[in-house]
């Protein structure tokens, strides 16, 4: 077996003095994509968040390990630069900054300079907007304004492309999106899987894993993962919802130790 790419242990965070997870477990392998479910203030952006080294969402226990280094005090542009990616829910303009400009500073912090030469560069990003369904002209428009939500989450996973990560964290993609929108934005995430890739996919409902098969499936409830199997637990979710869940987890639950 190989090493896990990713290991959280007894992980706790707090935002604002308030504590969100409570001691949350998971282990992610190479090559796995793994689903976290669970209801509305259960944790989930709060998970994606603290792996990806946001400023105001403070550890106060437990360990996050990377490619066999702790990484829970390292800032998010470093964890970036290790190959740690995260899709927002809710992708925010840049005024004044031209997508194009923004995905080649980007590419070049994470790839160095010398290694990303501009021609093949355009190549490269005309190439992955084709494939995500985005006009060439957005290049030149600045990012994600006056965008629809689709457009926004095309041009996260464009940048996903781009960035070529090892961790990629994908906080509720298919929020706001259509059925068309999310197919091709599903489309573009499994056209970057690879063996030595893993994914989170954190999300609400069953639909977009319809698109993106995970090989595991866990359930978050109360700052903790209470439930874990595979892609049939997805389906089980569909049809009862979260109420038992609710009712028989709560702050007080013991952890579970989520591992493939």
């Amino acid at each position: 077996m190989s090493d896990p790419l990713l290991k959280i242990e007894n992980l706790h965070v707090a935002v604002e003095d308030k504590q969100i997870l409570r001691g949350l477990n998971l282990t992610v392998g190479p090559g796995e994509v793994h689903a976290i479910m669970g209801p509305n203030g259960s944790g989930k952006s709060t998970l994606s968040n603290a792996l990806m080294g946001h400023p105001n969402y403070q550890v106060t226990a437990g360990t996050v390990t990377y490619k066999g280094q702790q990484i829970q005090e390292l800032p998010a542009d470093e964890r970036a630069r290790r190959g740690i990616f995260l899709a927002f829910q809710y992708p925010t303009a840049i005024p004044g900054v031209s997508l194009g400009n923004f995905l080649l500073t980007a590419v070049r912090n994470v790839r160095g300079s010398a290694n990303v030469k501009p021609l093949e560069f355009r190549k490269e990003l005309l190439a992955c907007m084709k494939d995500l369904g985005i006009r060439q002209d957005f290049a030149g428009r600045y990012v994600n304004e006056g965008f629809s939500g689709g457009e926004k989450k095309r041009v996260e996973i464009l940048q996903m492309a781009m960035l070529r990560p090892s961790l990629a964290i994908l906080d509720e993609t298919d929020s706001g999106l259509d059925i068309d929108a999310l197919r091709i934005v599903a489309e573009g995430v499994n056209r970057q899987l690879a063996p030595e890739m893993g994914v989170l996919v954190i999300t609400h409902y069953q639909r977009l894993l319809d698109y993106i098969k995970p090989h595991f499936v866990h359930v978050l409830v109360a700052g903790r993962i209470v439930q874990s199997g595979g892609p049939e637990l997805a389906l089980e979710l569909e049809a009862r919802g979260y109420d038992e869940l609710l009712r028989t987890h709560g702050a007080d639950a013991a952890p579970v130790v989520a591992r493939a």
